[in-house]
């Protein structure tokens, strides 16, 4: 009788101890959600071709994904035409991959450099950047992936509870390549990022993850020099405001790999 009494005793605990568990994951997941501000919306489409970033954007991968755009600064305040950018994504249960298209009226790079080693303060000349956020549950946690016109590059994990927040030593072995149309003034970014470096060994269709978009663009002091971002920063001058971030939604639209003459 005892060890009857004694296994349902376990046995609701188990269930209260669930019930509990479920409740806290729920609550958690809320105020994450209540933490961000941003409406803004993306899709990474899901493909089952992985390819070399070469900024080739005439792959059929990149004709099936779903591109946004923007123009608008940081602040949402100002819109600059000729420098519109597009942006889009795809993921594959090992990479997601990015594309930007952007134009520009002249080009503000670290001339004669090397583009191998990671460029630090890259930042300080024109690139494009994503802010990635797998684990939106961890609003403070991101990632951030920058590239240049000419291919320098940098990678960092950010941890804004902790001083300093960007940790350079950082590394995810993300692939990249760039092209310059000079004649039509539009250079081209493809990105290719190992999902285990960003926490997110498991994509499902469906998951909302954390993103923004982000542009650099002029010579001179910040003050001479346009700041663009996807979803708008209307409370402050940086970039590294993650409750901004939009969603970007993990879709499940098959592209089909015996199209796509990119496949390795």
């Amino acid at each position: 009788m005892f060890a009857c009494l004694t296994r349902s005793c376990l046995f609701v605990g188990a269930v209260v101890f669930a019930s509990f568990a479920a409740l806290s994951a729920r609550q958690a997941a809320s105020k994450s959600e209540q933490a961000y501000s941003s409406s803004m919306e993306a899709e990474t489409t899901h493909s089952s071709v992985d390819f070399v970033p070469d900024g080739d954007l005439a792959k059929p991968s990149w004709k099936h994904a779903k591109w946004v755009e923007f123009d608008n600064d940081a602040s949402g305040k100002f819109h600059y035409p000729e420098l519109t950018t597009r942006v889009a994504s795809i993921w594959t249960e090992t990479h997601i991959y990015f594309a930007f298209w952007s134009r520009y009226d002249s080009l503000n790079i670290y001339e004669g450099e090397d583009p191998k080693p990671e460029r630090w303060q890259l930042w300080d000349r024109d690139v494009v950047e994503v802010f990635l956020n797998p684990q939106p549950e961890r609003v403070n946690h991101y990632f951030e992936f920058e590239v240049a016109p000419n291919n320098q590059w940098i990678d960092l994990e950010i941890d804004k509870t902790k001083e300093p927040f960007n940790d350079p030593s950082w590394n995810s072995g993300f692939e990249h390549a760039t092209r310059v149309d000079a004649e039509d003034h539009v250079w081209i970014t493809e990105m290719r990022i190992p999902l285990p470096a960003v926490n997110a060994k498991d994509p499902r269709p469906g998951s909302p993850w954390r993103a923004n978009f982000f542009r650099a663009a002029g010579k001179g002091r910040d003050e001479h020099r346009k700041f663009l971002a996807w979803s708008i920063i209307p409370e402050g001058k940086t970039f590294h405001v993650p409750t901004r971030f939009g969603v970007l939604k993990l879709v499940d639209f098959q592209i089909d790999a015996a199209r796509d003459g990119s496949l390795n």
